[in-house]
């Protein structure tokens, strides 16, 4: 039952999501695919995923401990706080801080979690933002 819940939710959350990617407005200079594929794209696989969840759910599901459920909603809280955080903070350091209590969360030393959440965020505003020239959120220095 609770995976029919699951996918239920999933394939609203993807026919909103994919509605509302036909939305965004495309600007006057823009890329052959222009701007919503990419989204839509997204969207037709969480669509395809809850259609296999509805379909053939697992007949025994076993769900996790407490704790575990209360670790998922912390990463979820941090995601949201990180969503929050990019217009004030900018990219890069939005993203080193979610991507360090994440990589802290799955099992990494604190030093190594620092580490990680350092070159992660560094990496990929190199490729996406010097490379491939994307805007990506810039905080109060620049960056």
């Amino acid at each position: 039952m609770s995976d029919r819940i699951l996918g239920g939710i999933g394939l609203l959350l993807a026919v909103g999501y994919i509605f509302m990617a036909t939305k965004v407005p495309v600007p006057f200079i823009s890329d052959p695919l222009g701007p919503s594929k990419f989204p839509i794209i997204v969207g037709i696989v969480l669509a395809l995923a809850s259609v296999y969840f509805l379909l053939r759910p697992d007949p025994d599901p076993h769900w996790p401990e407490l704790g575990r459920l209360l670790e998922v909603a912390a990463a979820v809280a941090v995601l949201v706080i990180y969503a929050l955080a990019l217009p004030e903070v900018g990219f890069v350091v939005a993203t080193a801080f979610a991507a360090a209590y994440l990589s802290f969360r799955l099992g990494a030393s604190l030093v190594g979690s620092l580490v990680a959440g350092v070159l992660t965020s560094v990496g990929i505003y190199v490729i996406f933002h010097i490379i491939l020239g994307l805007s990506l959120a810039k905080g109060p220095w620049g960056f």
